[in-house]
């Protein structure tokens, strides 16, 4: 069913708040099989939200809504869509009677504009809202519908759990179910090339290429009568995926790096100590975060300076000297002294040029060297990324590339 995603609010148009609300929605009915085909914004305005709904009609056959159903007088939200339903606004009892046991309940004053969330449209079904007390309804007139929703996210997710998604499951005939495959190394152009002979010519499944941040994603989607039948579709797409990036691959349920390599950790018990130049201690700070992970991370230490790497991990001021300290010498150096200091079972050290300023044409900002103790081996990676996002970018590929290391050393 196509759908269109309305959300009402003056706040949304001026930036005052994010609209949170149209990409949660978004997700959960695209997992249920519906095809959201807009997003639109508009403020409290009656003539325009009016032509809005008349404008999503004309390609959409249902249209959500979130955002104006309170007492204050701009909130006309289900006026205007009775009017563009061609019905009238009447009391409802039932909205009547939980309005005034709620302002009761929590002690509020029962002022003349409450009541104005008892009225709804004559026609429509009353969608309950135990967060809050602006119900929501949903009301259908010749095959087209709309569901509206209050504005603030808590009480919105709760109705839709609670009210709307039954709702629309009794109307849906057809499922989509979709798996974010997480992919390091490769940028979002080279694995279209890779992936084209899968993507030309695609019906269902189909493939699609998301870049992010220092890594890219794939998502394979299936719109099928059951979602067992979209699995299995899924599932068979995957395979043929895995034998052209397979070696990029780090996760098939979009989950992020460094909970990989947490689980990984916590699962094999690896032990894991870091040393961090450029990187400032994203990394420690990053498994600092998953849970129980003080189990295997043992410590981390921040080597900014000269002084302390050799202080701390004993690199040795002629390397500093002759190489600098950004380079594969001094990085072997930091990780070797991070595993006599440490007895980790993994030690990873890291120094580079995070920027804006600092890089030079043979030492460019986005350089850096990881170093790797693992299994008494030990080597060093050169990690070159383009410094075009500043020094918080930098730093974060920083990070990914080390995670992404690790990842390929212990899975």
């Amino acid at each position: 069913m196509k759908t269109a995603i309305l959300t009402v609010g003056t706040e949304i148009l001026f930036g005052q708040i994010v609209n949170t609300n149209a990409a949660w929605i978004s997700q959960q009915l695209q997992n249920m099989g519906y095809d959201v085909m807009y997003h639109y914004s508009v403020g409290d305005n009656p003539g325009r939200l009016k032509e809005l709904i008349d404008f999503a009609f004309h390609d959409c056959d249902l249209i959500i809504t979130t955002g104006g159903l309170g007492p204050t007088q701009d909130d006309l939200t289900k006026e205007v869509i009775a009017e563009a339903m061609g019905d009238v606004i009447v009391e409802n009892k039932e909205c009547m009677d939980y309005l005034v046991n709620h302002i009761r309940k929590h002690g509020y004053a029962l002022t003349p504009n409450n009541l104005k969330q008892a009225y709804m449209p004559s026609r429509a079904t009353v969608l309950p809202n135990d967060a809050g007390s602006a119900p929501g309804f949903a009301l259908e007139k010749d095959g087209k519908r709309i569901i509206a929703m209050p504005g603030p996210p808590r009480e919105m997710t709760r109705m839709f759990d609670l009210q709307v998604r039954p709702l629309l499951e009794s109307l849906q005939d057809s499922v989509i179910y979709y798996r974010l495959i997480r992919t390091f190394g490769l940028g979002e152009s080279v694995m279209e090339t890779m992936l084209l002979p899968l993507i030309d010519g695609q019906t269902d499944p189909t493939l699609a290429t998301y870049a992010k941040e220092g890594e890219c994603s794939l998502r394979i989607a299936s719109k099928r009568a059951t979602k067992e039948e979209a699995i299995e579709a899924v599932d068979e797409i995957e395979k043929k995926v895995r034998e052209i990036i397979g070696d990029y691959i780090y996760s098939n349920n979009d989950e992020d790096l460094i909970n990989v390599v947490g689980k990984l950790l916590l699962e094999k018990n690896i032990t894991i100590s870091c040393a961090e130049s450029c990187t400032g201690g994203k990394l420690a700070a990053a498994l600092c975060e998953i849970p129980g992970i003080s189990k295997v991370f043992e410590r981390g230490i921040v080597t900014y300076s000269n002084r302390a790497k050799m202080e701390e991990l004993g690199v040795k001021a002629g390397t500093l000297e002759k190489h600098g300290a950004v380079s594969p010498e001094t990085a072997e150096e930091m990780v070797r002294g991070l595993a006599a200091k440490t007895g980790s079972d993994l030690c990873i050290s890291i120094t580079g040029i995070a920027g804006p300023d600092g890089g030079t044409e043979e030492k460019p900002v986005g350089l850096s060297y990881i170093g790797i103790s693992y299994k008494g081996e030990v080597k060093v990676v050169k990690n070159q990324r383009k410094s075009s996002g500043g020094r918080k970018w930098t730093q974060n590929a920083a990070l990914l590339a080390m995670l992404y290391q690790i990842y390929c050393l212990i899975k």
